[in-house]
């Protein structure tokens, strides 16, 4: 067996101890859906459930692969079992050992059942638990977006006693280092109590995490200035106020990419989007740093390409890819066979409007008329998945490499788009062990996508968090995974 990494320390998160009595009150704009596994899904939501259930693997606050609840993990010369070793003395909220039959539980049901996560785990043939503390995966072929997989969702171990049972939704036994106290209320409070017997206690330095679902940033605002918030996610306008007031900021330039997803690359359903020449005419319509100025006020990253900007995969030369050139544009729409240029539907979500006139002006320069379809927020995700159109308005968080790559290649590839260049690059990367190598080939990826134009990004949003004395924001935007160990205490 080839190993990957075979220990390391999982004490004090960031060199930080235990202290008794303190607290963390932390406000997010979204309440979980559900705590069963294999309902969880990522974004701020994951503040709590992150909270309640260990994974099996985690991302540090510097963006590195580290141990979990599985202390090592290895994987054979051909890549195709992964073997993990998971720590002694985990134990459910209950007192019950939480062992490897736990672990090939949670993950055979994720398999099974449909739900957000199933497609992460397509590559994993069967789970084996030969002993107590090991658990083999054996892969159909190998996945490199599966290790990050194991720091999410997909990596939550719950307790098979209790997995289909109905209290799971809503008051879960997971083996986290916190549960949920008596006094949350679902969608609107999340009171979370340290667990003292959890085997990696000392890496949660707060006793007490009440996390509040606040809608309106106004209102996340004044609960900051009043006391009644030690954190919180705000926007650019309110930074100097809250700067003024004695908060400290932390401004995190990407936490998110915003673009246009071109994904009917065969002209299936959008007959211009199947020429290269038109994908990348659409590239050039857009100013992107005039974007940024007028529409987020100067806070943000233009960007050609959908990778963080502090991934191995991205690559700053290529965004000298395309230039702001409608007039180029319109010349390449011409030798595309569309010199009057064409009409397309793109779906009109809660989160599209206030981009919607910006998109419209820029494309109807070299000649695409939009028609945006209004767009129920419930229909949001079937909307941009069930090749019903064939480009719209994205806004995806950031994430690993991997994990961006499954995302932009494989959830966001809505029409099975192939190239033989490509499914080398990703065979190879798929089957590399050398991390120096293998970020070489994701910047391979990248230059392809970019160079294709298989989307058409905009810009990086940012985020500020706002903290008060006794809290402080720990993250540089390295990793961007929604868990309360990016917050210490100052003292």
């Amino acid at each position: 067996m080839a190993a990957i990494l075979a220990t390391a320390s999982c004490g004090a998160s960031d060199g930080r101890s235990s202290a008794d009595g303190r607290t963390l009150t932390l406000a997010v704009q979204g309440a979980p859906n559900s705590f069963d596994p294999v309902e969880l899904t990522d974004g701020t939501q994951a503040y709590v459930w992150s909270s309640v259930y260990d994974t099996l693997l985690t991302y540090d606050n510097k963006g590195e692969l580290r141990p979990n609840a599985a202390e090592s993990w290895s994987y054979s010369d051909d890549r195709e079992t992964l073997t993990l070793k998971l720590q002694d003395g985990m134990t459910f909220s209950t007192g019950d050992p939480v062992d490897s039959a736990a672990v090939k539980a949670t993950l055979e049901r994720t398999m099974k059942e449909p739900g957000p996560n199933r497609f992460k785990l397509a590559a994993v043939e069967s789970v084996e638990a030969p002993d107590a503390s090991t658990v083999v995966l054996n892969l159909e072929k190998p996945d490199a977006t599966l290790l990050h997989a194991l720091t999410m969702a997909v990596g939550v171990i719950g307790d098979p006693k209790t997995l289909d049972s109905e209290r799971t939704a809503l008051d879960p036994v997971g083996s986290g280092p916190y549960v949920l106290d008596g006094a949350t209320v679902n969608a609107s409070k999340y009171v979370l109590k340290k667990r003292d017997d959890h085997w990696n206690a000392k890496a949660y330095p707060f006793e007490t995490v009440e996390i509040r679902v606040i809608k309106d940033r106004t209102a996340t605002v004044n609960a900051l200035r009043s006391g009644g918030l030690s954190a919180a996610s705000v926007e650019t306008t309110q930074v100097d106020r809250l700067k003024a007031a004695g908060f400290d900021v932390k401004y995190i330039e990407a936490a998110a990419l915003a673009g246009v997803a071109l994904v009917d690359r065969d002209g299936t359903r959008v007959k211009p989007l199947g020429d290269e020449r038109v994908r990348r005419a659409i590239n050039m319509a857009f100013d992107r740093h005039k974007i940024v100025e007028q529409l987020l006020r100067g806070a943000g990253k233009p960007t050609q390409q959908v990778f963080n900007p502090k991934s191995d995969a991205y690559d700053p030369a290529l965004e000298q890819t395309y230039s702001y050139d409608p007039a180029a544009a319109k010349k390449l729409m011409a030798e595309a066979g569309y010199p009057n240029g064409f009409e397309v539907h793109m779906p009109s979500l809660f989160f599209t409007k206030p981009f919607e006139p910006t998109i419209d002006q820029s494309l109807a320069e070299i000649g695409i008329k939009v028609t945006w379809d209004p767009t129920p927020p419930q229909n949001s995700v079937s909307a941009t998945t069930s090749k019903e159109y064939g480009m719209f308005l994205f806004v995806e968080g950031i994430t690993s490499t991997p994990g961006e790559v499954q995302a932009y290649l494989g959830s966001r590839n809505v029409f099975d788009s192939t190239d033989p260049e490509l499914t080398t690059l990703l065979e190879q990367v798929n089957a590399e062990s050398d991390p120096a190598e293998a970020a070489g080939l994701y910047r391979r990826i990248n230059a392809f996508t970019v160079e294709n134009a298989w989307f058409a990004p905009l810009f990086f949003t940012p985020r500020s968090w706002a903290t008060d004395g006794d809290v402080e924001f720990l993250g540089d935007g390295s990793n961007v995974f929604s868990t309360i160990r990016t917050f210490g205490p100052t003292g």
